[in-house]
């Protein structure tokens, strides 16, 4: 049986071979899910470039083993994502379950349970990897996120 690195790599190619930009499904769900997070996009071009590269990266590089830096690189998102104000678990949520979402809409007949699965998988570890990012940068810096002070401070 294939490992999950190599299902998704497959679904990533047959993505590839549709010939369709992934970021473009999956900011248009997400913006219809979220429309009000919309106007926090300065350059919705550059930022869905890079997020959905991100997230395509870290789930299929913890498929890969590849722990090492993908947990760094969960938790500097985290913290760069505190600027934006304390975002709702829900979007993170949805942002992986969409991309995943998409991956299978786009794969066409090369998404299959077991890649499914392990998208899955991989797209729940990930989850768990940014849950605990943000619970560290909170207890590490009470109070960082936009107008909120520590009582010190106020």
């Amino acid at each position: 049986m294939p490992s999950d690195a190599e299902l998704m790599e497959a679904s990533l190619i047959a993505v590839a071979d549709a010939g369709v930009e992934l970021r473009h499904p999956l900011f248009a769900r997400w913006f219809a899910a979220w429309p009000e997070r919309r106007a926090t996009f300065i350059n919705v071009d550059a930022s869905s470039r890079r997020m959905t590269d991100e997230t395509l990266e870290m789930m299929l590089g913890l498929a890969k083993g590849e722990e090492l830096w993908v947990g760094p690189l969960v938790d500097e998102l985290a913290f760069t994502h505190r600027s934006y104000g304390r975002l709702p678990w829900a979007e993170y949520e949805s942002w992986i379950d969409l991309t995943i979402d998409c991956i299978g809409d786009t794969a066409g007949t090369a998404w299959s349970a077991e890649a499914n699965a392990a998208w899955r998988r991989q797209g729940e570890r990930l989850k768990v990897l940014i849950i605990a990012a943000r619970e560290d940068w909170d207890r590490a810096m009470p109070g960082h996120i936009l107008g909120e002070l520590p009582e010190v401070l106020s």
